[in-house]
């Protein structure tokens, strides 16, 4: 069934809003489309730090969100975000693969989505990322909250927490395997989401699997601002090692 599509505008540029899964989902369109039309899929948070998206779009990628939010990168969030991204690429024309933007929690997604489906992910693009729900939102940095969705989407409690391998954290050496590239952007300082418990673990992992990777780390930044001023390192890495 063809998608209901509404057409607005972003930050100058066409938006294209519609449906998969009774979930909020669009597609930006640049004004002239790159060769064999890339698009990188912001998986949370969209518009917020955009450095590096609105430097793709105003290259010629498409820029996507779908929104699976609250759900913490869990199987029944990564079958939904498979639904969409099929629905990009027939509905869209769009390359198969994609450059997945995991910020903050959306790291949760980006990364079981690739473990999942690493044959339709190009890259990943990691930015202060949470990798290991024990971290957050169950950690110091989390809140109540989302800490008790968080555990009930994943049918857990804080007894059962201390054994779960299901983060993020533990696919890292998949990823290396598997050569899908991986960069982190993400402030030293953090006390929200540690780097020292998701990212510099993650790198750590994939680097001495023999992985892809290379990580940005902004001693004295915090969990914000995420992403970077000058957005040409991040856009460079990907640009040098996408393989679409």
């Amino acid at each position: 069934m063809a998608l209901q599509k509404k057409y607005s505008e972003y930050k100058g540029f066409s938006k294209i809003e519609f449906e998969v899964n009774n979930r909020n989902s669009y597609i930006v369109c640049p004004k002239h489309s790159a060769d064999g039309n890339p698009w990188a899929w912001r998986c949370e948070f969209f518009g917020a730090f955009d450095s590096v998206d609105m430097a793709l779009l105003n290259a010629g990628w498409h820029l996507a969100y779908h929104q699976v939010s609250d759900m913490y990168g869990c199987p029944d969030a990564v079958k939904s975000m498979r639904d969409f991204q099929k629905a990009v690429y027939t509905e869209f024309g769009l390359v198969e693969k994609t450059v997945l933007f995991g910020f903050s929690r959306g790291g949760l997604y980006a990364v079981n989505y690739a473990a999942e489906y690493p044959e339709e992910t190009a890259l990943i693009y990691l930015d202060a990322p949470v990798l290991d729900i024990r971290s957050w939102p169950c950690g110091a940095g989390g809140d109540e909250k989302c800490a008790d969705e968080c555990l009930k989407i994943y049918n857990l409690t804080r007894e059962t927490l201390a054994d779960f391998k299901g983060s993020p954290i533990e696919q890292a050496e998949r990823i290396a395997k598997l050569k899908i590239p991986v960069i982190i952007v993400a402030g030293g300082s953090d006390t929200v989401v540690p780097y020292s418990e998701n990212g510099e673990i993650f790198a750590r992992r994939m680097s001495e699997a023999g992985g892809i990777i290379h990580t940005i780390v902004k001693p004295d930044c915090g969990h914000h601002p995420h992403s970077l001023e000058n957005p040409k390192p991040v856009v460079d890495f990907i640009i040098n090692n996408i393989k679409l």
